[in-house]
Formats: C-alpha cells, structure tokens, sequence
C-alpha cells in the first residue's frame, strides 16, 4: 500500500515539533495531513506535492529554505491549492520560528545532530528518499561568487542576473506602467488599475520632490524609465536616469524616443558611484537602494548628497526589514540572496534614516507604505498567473517559478509585517539652515 504521504507527514512533524498545517501528496499517489473540508473531498488546506523523490534529496542534502527553493524551481515540488494560504500557514514553521530568525534557514531541530530522536528521523528519512547522489541545483541558481561584496563589477553581475532576463517577462508581469516598485492605492482592496496606482506613486514622488519645468532630476535605478519619462512629461523637467542594466536602458530610450522626450530625457548605463556631472536639483531613487549593501550604503548617501544643489531634495523609496536582537547575526534570506537578488541587502528604516542623516541630509518625512506594496506583488502574481505559457516561453519554466514563488512570498512578508517599505524624504539643507520646506507637512510644494 502506498504511504509514502504518511510517513513523510509523521517524520516532518517530528522533526518541526508541531502539526503540519498542509496535505501531503507523494509520487507514489499517497496522501495524507489535515482532513478534507467537512462534506465533500476538497481539502481544507493547501496540499504540499512532491512529484518526485528527489524533492526529498534537495531537502536532505540543504535542509531548510535552500533546499525548498531549490526543489520548487525545479518543479520537484509544488503546490495545490491557495498559494498564499500555504506559504501563510508555513511562515510560523519555517521563518518565524525562533530559530530560523536572523536568516537561518534550517530549524534548529535539524542542527541538533546530537539528538538520537533526530538522528532516527533522518534516517528514515534518507531509507524513504532512496540512494542517490545530491542534484544539482537549478540552471536559474546563482552560482559561485567571488571577491568583496559591492564592487563594480560584481553589482553590475548580481544586475544582471535579476534584471536582464526579458523585457517582454517582465511587460507580462509589470503591465503596460513597467514599474517595478510599490504602487501607491486609493483603498485596501487595491480596487484601482495597477496602472492607476503606479501612476499615483509616480506622482506622489515628483510632487514630494516639488519638482518644477526646467529643473535637473537623477533617478538612480532608472529601471525601464517610468519615473524620468513621468517627471518629464508631466512636470517640464530635465532628467537622467542610470541602470546597470543593458536591457532595461535599450527599452527605457526606446520609449524616451517613442514620447518625443529625447530632448529633456537621457538614460545611461552607468553606477551611481561613476557620477561627476552634478548638480541635481532633484534626486529618486525607487527601490535601488536595497541593492547598496550595508558596506556601500554610508558611501551612497554621500554621493547622492554630493550630486545635489544646496536646497535640493531626496526621495529615497526602500524595503526595510525589522531590526534584530542581534544584528551581528543577520544574515540574506538563502532564497532570495541564490535566485532572485544576489547581494541584496534589507536594513531596518532607522538605520537608514541615521546614515542618511550623518551624510548630512535632513530627513523630512518619512511614509511608510507596506501594506501597498502586498497589493502590488498579489497583482504582479495574477499578471503572471493568467500570462503564464507566454512567460515560461519568454524565459523558462525555472525562472517563472522562482518570480511567482518570491513575489507571493514577499506578499506574504508585507502582509505579516515581516518587511516594510518606506519613501524617506530629505534634504540637502543650505548653511543658512533654509530649507525649503513647507511648515506644514506633507504640502510638499510649500
């Protein structure tokens, strides 16, 4: 009789010390977990499915989130049913326990290798996997990197990797706006276009910069070119934006050039550190700085503070992680740091705000956005889901999991209060100690 659902039911609740809160459903057609929803045969909670034993070869050989990721990407294992609901129902067991806080991703169940309890629980776990050697992870995997964290080269690689892997994935998943960063809604229910909202985050940020025709704007991050194309067209300004991406900066111009806007709009590949043709009036930068890194973030602040005019203003929008007991122990999430953003780095809003500050910004006001950003990801999630051929082709089937797997979880995340997302205004205030600001907050244009 095949069990295959059963034991590996038994031996993850004993391993976890709790219940498991999904269905299994093994190769062999078995299944087991929580009851089916009184009535009828749907089952009440989402079903973990592992289609192959080799799911259980990932997770023996990298326990934890890696090994997770990995079979999921190789689509060894999926889910059946509500995705948002299962990775809900997970979160308390694999990143919020207090073990796995600080980024480690194995329980600590499975470090205590010293338990005889354990021991036998990975052994039956190993006899049910089969012989084999470990796979190797998915081609969509980052691979070895080498040298110090944050050089030129190396940021421009880790880039790459996320950002260079189809304009037309992404014009899937983005939608006619090509905004890769929070929208901004009018209600919870996210009830408006994500165009709409994009366009009302666009225009939050240019109205928070008080921005004026014939000013001088740097978007750091440019990304396809919304914002530089949005403050140019809508508010008279001049404005460069830079990317390290190739492809973002080739469809970025061809748009710049389609709205008539090559006069007022330049778009570089270019680092934010290689800049020497300041002043700005005006600087944004939109989700960019999560890419800075904690070794680079106080040498990005001064620069951006450089490249500005005595007066002028920085809207600095950014995911912000909760601060930790420890902060020596934190460490990237496995999964995002293997496949989605190599080197990216998460740091509490009020370290942000402080080096801002010491690189001699005054920091104005500061939003916090989180909830609009779940609304964002679970429209960017649908995009995918309803384009999904269209995006397999234009990619491949590894990648489309791991966008669809990472942006339900960062829902998720946003929802739970995992993460956060903040647009941080600030200024270069003058020695006069005039700032411009309006006495009143949040009338941006005084």
């Amino acid at each position: 009789m095949a069990d295959a659902a059963r034991r590996l039911t038994a031996l993850a609740e004993e391993v976890l010390g709790a219940p498991l809160p999904v269905r299994i459903r093994a190769w062999d057609g078995s299944e087991a977990g929580p009851p089916t929803a009184s009535g009828g045969d749907t089952p009440s909670v989402p079903t973990l499915v592992l289609h192959r034993r080799r799911a259980l070869h990932r997770l023996l050989w990298r326990p934890g989130e890696l090994g997770l990721a990995r079979a999921w990407v190789a689509g060894d294992l999926d889910i059946d049913g509500d995705l948002y609901q299962a990775l809900d129902l997970l979160a308390g067991l694999l990143w919020e326990r207090p073990a796995v806080h600080r980024g480690r991703a194995a329980p600590a169940a499975l470090r205590a290798l010293g338990d005889p309890r354990l021991r036998a629980a990975a052994r039956s776990l190993l006899a049910l996997a089969g012989p084999g050697l470990p796979p190797p992870p998915p081609r969509e995997e980052v691979r070895v990197r080498r040298g110090p964290l944050h050089t030129l080269r190396r940021d421009k690689d880790a880039i790459h990797h996320h950002y260079d892997v189809g304009n037309a994935f992404y014009e899937l998943v983005l939608g006619p706006s090509m905004v890769y960063s929070c929208a901004y809604w009018d209600d919870v229910d996210g009830t408006p276009t994500l165009e709409a909202a994009q366009y009302a985050k666009l225009d939050l940020i240019c109205r928070k910069l008080a921005l004026q025709p014939g000013q001088r704007l740097l978007d750091v991050g440019c990304g396809w070119g919304s914002m530089v194309l949005h403050a140019a067209r809508e508010y008279g300004v001049r404005a460069v934006g830079i990317t390290l991406s190739e492809e973002q900066a080739a469809y970025a111009r061809k748009r710049v050039a389609e709205a008539g806007l090559t006069d007022r709009v330049e778009i570089r590949v270019q680092d934010y550190r290689l800049l020497t043709d300041g002043p700005f009036d005006a600087v944004s930068s939109i989700g960019m700085a999560e890419h800075v890194g904690s070794t680079r973030y106080t040498e990005y602040a001064a620069v951006l503070h450089r490249l500005l005019v005595p007066g002028g203003r920085l809207l600095n929008h950014q995911i912000a992680r909760r601060p930790e007991p420890d902060e020596e122990a934190y460490r990237v999430d496995a999964f995002i740091d293997r496949y989605v953003f190599p080197d990216g780095e998460l740091a509490p809003v009020g370290r942000t705000v402080g080096q801002l500050e010491e690189a001699g910004f005054e920091v104005r006001d500061v939003e916090a956005i989180r909830e609009h950003y779940a609304l964002t990801l679970r429209r960017w999630v649908a995009n995918l889901e309803a384009n999904w051929v269209a995006a397999v082709r234009a990619t491949s089937p590894g990648r489309a999991r791991v966008w669809r797997l990472y942006m339900a979880a960062s829902a998720v995340s946003f929802e739970r209060n995992r993460i956060g997302v903040d647009q941080v205004l600030a200024v270069r205030t003058p020695d006069s100690g005039v700032s411009g600001m309006p006495l009143r907050a949040r009338d941006w244009r005084g």
